[in-house]
């Protein structure tokens, strides 16, 4: 599928960039810490929405259309969504302080971006990067137990989707 794994490739990018994040935070970096931060949100929510066939906008923050189209995404990730577009909408307000801070005030983007601020974003990123992680898991889990070739990793044997459109295309039971 190849959705799934442009998805899954997705989050191979999200993944270093919270690592950054936490090496940015633990130097002191805030502002630098923030901006990873938000890369790791955007590309983890844009992953999930690729796995599950959603063309998003090409805009910093798709948390509209995640839940939007909260109804093809298991339950339990459901559940998580109010904490998944707070995070984004959070994280891009913050973004283009990160880059160049309070120009009209004369700030830099350390003078705007506090070690407060930068923590809750590298907790978002973690947050949002490990239920993503999850959900993609999830759906290799269906793939394989389809008998379907895994392309990357291992996951959960048990399909997530209560959609009818894709009980069809991951569902064990046919």
């Amino acid at each position: 599928m190849r959705l799934l794994k442009l998805s899954v490739a997705y989050l191979r990018q999200a993944r270093p960039r919270f690592e950054d994040a936490k090496d940015a935070l633990e130097e002191g970096n805030h502002a630098y810490a923030v901006r990873l931060s938000q890369e790791c949100v955007e590309l983890s929510l844009k992953a999930v929405l690729r796995a599950v066939a959603i063309d998003y906008p090409k805009v910093h923050d798709v948390s509209d259309v995640l839940v939007a189209v909260k109804d093809r995404l298991p339950r339990w990730f459901q559940a998580k969504l109010d904490f998944l577009a707070e995070s984004s909408k959070v994280l891009v307000k913050k973004r283009e302080l990160s880059f160049y801070g309070g120009e009209e005030e004369f700030l830099s983007p350390e003078d705007v971006i506090s070690e407060a601020d930068a923590r809750d974003a590298v907790s978002r990123a973690g947050k949002t990067l490990e239920l993503c992680e999850k959900l993609l898991n999830q759906l290799r889990g269906c793939q394989q137990s389809l008998g379907r070739p895994m392309r990357v990793g291992s996951g959960s044997t048990r399909c997530a989707f209560r959609h009818p459109r894709f009980r069809s295309r991951f569902s064990t039971s046919h």
